[in-house]
């Protein structure tokens, strides 16, 4: 049995497909049962738990041979990097008691890192935690998701300006479709039966790495409008961000991640584990959100 927690969101529901189309029995753990239908649909057994309650986790992840975590971000909570902290101690408390075989964590490019990287900074946290398990672990640290352009695409696409926290716009960073990140870890999952290495290190991005003027050109081609990207000022970011309904304290970690990412700190790790691509490329991507 695979337990894939989170497996509503685009990386979780594609690694869940990708099982079952090989056969795979799979346990889909969701916080929200009015999400459950289209994955019951798949042959999913479903289990319903909040990534704080720590006793719904551990009937969750009981009798799975693997169990795929998520540390999902929290934009609006009020304490962002707290709220992480608690889903962290919560998993890694349940998969202690439970010690399935293996555990994939999708991590973050830049999770080695020990300081001054935002949310990414979270993301070491879960790897360290998880490091303490007995289960042979596999780190899948995933590239920036294409699919986050998302929240920007309806200003685009009125005013032809996309706005950019990648600078300079014409900088190459590593990008990845959520979709591919659940696909590679379905890959990885399946391989574990048989992979003794732990910790086991891959990280995922797409078949390119793009620019910011690269995503304004896709979308221009799928909003049938010329845009254009532009570097939105680095003190224009923060209240950008509230505007956006970001949370204060999400904000400052947005902040300094795209810092950290403009000073060139964001990347696979050299010289350890692996790249391993996906096949979407951009105009992909992004075509079902302009939808």
């Amino acid at each position: 049995m695979f337990a894939i927690l989170g497996a509503a969101g685009k990386a979780g529901y594609a690694t869940a497909t990708a099982l079952r189309a090989a056969g795979k029995p799979v346990r889909a753990i969701l916080r929200d049962p009015s999400k459950a239908e289209r994955l019951a649909a798949l042959g999913c057994e479903i289990a319903i738990a909040d990534l704080h309650d720590t006793g719904a986790l551990l009937r969750a992840f009981e009798g799975a041979a693997a169990v795929q975590v998520i540390c999902p971000t929290a934009p609006r909570a009020q304490n962002a990097a707290g709220e992480m902290h608690h889903s962290i101690k919560s998993v890694g408390l349940a998969l202690e008691v439970v010690k399935p075989e293996a555990v994939l964590a999708i991590s973050d490019y830049g999770a080695e890192i020990e300081e001054g990287t935002g949310i990414t900074l979270l993301f070491h946290a879960l790897e360290s935690r998880l490091r303490r398990l007995h289960s042979r672990l596999i780190l899948l640290r995933s590239a920036e998701h294409m699919e986050n352009w998302a929240r920007v695409i309806g200003p685009a696409a009125e005013t032809g300006a996309l706005p950019s926290l990648h600078h300079p716009v014409g900088k190459i960073f590593p990008t990845v479709s959520a979709r591919d990140v659940g696909g590679i870890a379905a890959d990885l999952l399946m391989e574990s039966t048989s992979d003794h290495i732990s910790p086991r290190i891959v990280h995922a991005e797409g078949p390119n790495r793009y620019t910011s003027s690269d995503v304004a050109q896709a979308l221009a081609t799928l909003l049938h409008r010329d845009v254009a990207a532009y570097e939105l000022p680095r003190n224009e970011w923060h209240a950008t961000l509230l505007r956006a309904g970001t949370s204060e304290s999400a904000a400052y970690l947005v902040t300094e991640l795209y810092d950290a990412h403009n000073a060139g700190r964001i990347d696979a790790e050299p010289g350890v584990g692996e790249i391993r691509r996906g096949r979407i490329e951009l105009e992909d991507a992004l075509r079902p959100l302009v939808r």
